[in-house]
């Protein structure tokens, strides 16, 4: 492919670098705009992050307003609020169906194609690129941004090949899930630049836990449904409650409710703020009274029964003898044998779940990069540096990421449709200007 076949003068309008999903809506923007456009991906092929998501359906975005959005945003959610006022989540849905991507909505506000195959959103998206005339390089790593005066002149691959734009989109993400081709490169370039890149760390991450019930596996793969996760710092302070299902694993937690909770795991731990303790409520809309009801009317049914017969019926059978030990109680006995000292440990753990968290799994494990380029050096509006004129961002290597849900990915979307479209603007001023822009000559 000639992939200078829209720009004859050897310089491109808008050259986008990274296939993910950022990449690919800044291409949608750009083009749109007017722009000639390039899409640079280092791999062999476009949209992996986009294919692998949502557990291979690809959960497109989030359905509640612009309000939720944000208090789903932990991570700098304000931020995104410029360009959510001019490419939001509805604006998401209504391209997708414009391209004839039906959307259905499910649990939690989440938007998924009615194909229930994430490959139809990216080969639909790939496909209008390529109808819509930006033109696509594979397997171009990118070694480095050249700049001239302050502003954005084009990049040099790691083959030695150069190539001239007047505007950069870089969106290739964070150091999460690097099988999709999230590597980290980008910061290297933008801090060569003069950008600041804050700490990374993992987030939407499994969180590791310590417990003899972790440790011996004997609850692995236990899945708890509703449960309540609730984070506690080494004073004592609640850090915050996370509620959904979660996975009992090998080393601790997973599941949406303890990936979201890795958040404020690795933000506790950052500021060594140590031990960490979860407890974990099994029925969170029962309080205390409600579980003594429950075992009450149990015994009461069944005065015979053992007490961990009585408990199978009401918790997982995995957790029985667990929640035995903790409450120092002989499961073979009876409940007329079950002391008050023993009978308030049950409620309590019943209520509540101890476990010592000791950190997360790693950054490469996680499915968000937390951190990365600084919001101080990036316009919310346009998502222009503030630095480097004609350099734009989006996606995950700026310093921003939300809960899963729909809500990352609506981030990537948003942000690179309105990086592409204000790259777009730059450039073309600059075309047709060129005596304001030098480095353009």
């Amino acid at each position: 492919m000639n992939h200078l076949k829209h720009s004859p003068d050897g310089v491109h309008d808008v050259i986008v670098i990274g296939g993910g999903p950022a990449g690919l809506m800044a291409c949608v923007g750009a083009i749109r705009a007017g722009a000639r456009t390039l899409l640079i991906e280092k791999g062999d092929r476009l949209g992996r992050k986009l294919i692998i998501s949502g557990g291979g359906r690809c959960n497109v975005t989030n359905a509640g307003d612009i309000d939720h959005l944000v208090t789903m945003i932990p991570g700098n959610g304000n931020f995104m609020r410029g360009a959510f006022a001019q490419f939001s989540n509805r604006d998401i849905i209504n391209l997708f169906e414009s391209l004839g991507v039906r959307l259905k909505q499910e649990d939690n506000g989440r938007m998924f194609p009615v194909t229930d195959k994430a490959t139809t959103v990216a080969e639909t998206l790939i496909s209008h690129l390529r109808t819509a005339g930006v033109t696509i390089q594979l397997g171009a790593p990118v070694k480095q941004l050249t700049q001239a005066d302050g502003a954005i002149t084009g990049l040099t691959l790691q083959n030695g090949e150069t190539k001239r734009a007047r505007a950069i989109v870089v969106a290739v993400g964070g150091k999460s899930v690097p099988k999709t081709g999230s590597t980290g490169d980008g910061y290297a370039w933008v801090t060569s630049l003069g950008h600041t890149v804050t700490t990374l760390y993992p987030t939407e991450v499994p969180i590791l836990c310590d417990a003899d019930w972790i440790t011996d596996r004997s609850a692995m793969g236990l899945s708890l449904r509703d449960v309540a996760l609730h984070l506690f710092n080494h004073k004592g302070k609640r850090l915050t409650t996370q509620r959904g299902d979660a996975i009992i694993t090998h080393f601790g937690l997973s599941g949406p409710a303890a990936l979201r909770l890795g958040h404020y795991v690795s933000c506790a731990l950052s500021r060594q703020v140590a031990p960490l303790r979860c407890l974990i409520d099994l029925q969170p809309d029962w309080q205390t009274s409600d579980w003594e009801s429950a075992l009450i009317n149990q015994f009461n049914l069944h005065p015979k029964r053992t007490i961990r017969n009585h408990l199978s019926e009401l918790v997982p059978e995995r957790l029985v003898n667990t929640l035995l030990q903790l409450s120092q109680l002989n499961g073979d006995s009876n409940a007329s044998h079950l002391a008050k000292k023993n009978h308030l440990q049950l409620l309590q753990f019943l209520k509540g779940l101890p476990l010592t968290v000791t950190g997360t799994r790693s950054i490469e494990e996680a499915f968000v990069t937390g951190g990365g380029v600084s919001l101080k050096e990036i316009d919310p509006k346009t998502m222009a540096s503030r630095l480097v004129k004609g350099l734009h961002f989006a996606g995950e290597i700026m310093d921003v990421h939300a809960h899963t849900g729909g809500y990352n990915i609506t981030i990537a979307f948003s942000s690179g449709f309105v990086a592409g479209t204000w790259a777009a603007k730059h450039a073309l001023a600059a075309r047709w200007n060129p005596t304001d822009h030098p480095h353009d000559n």
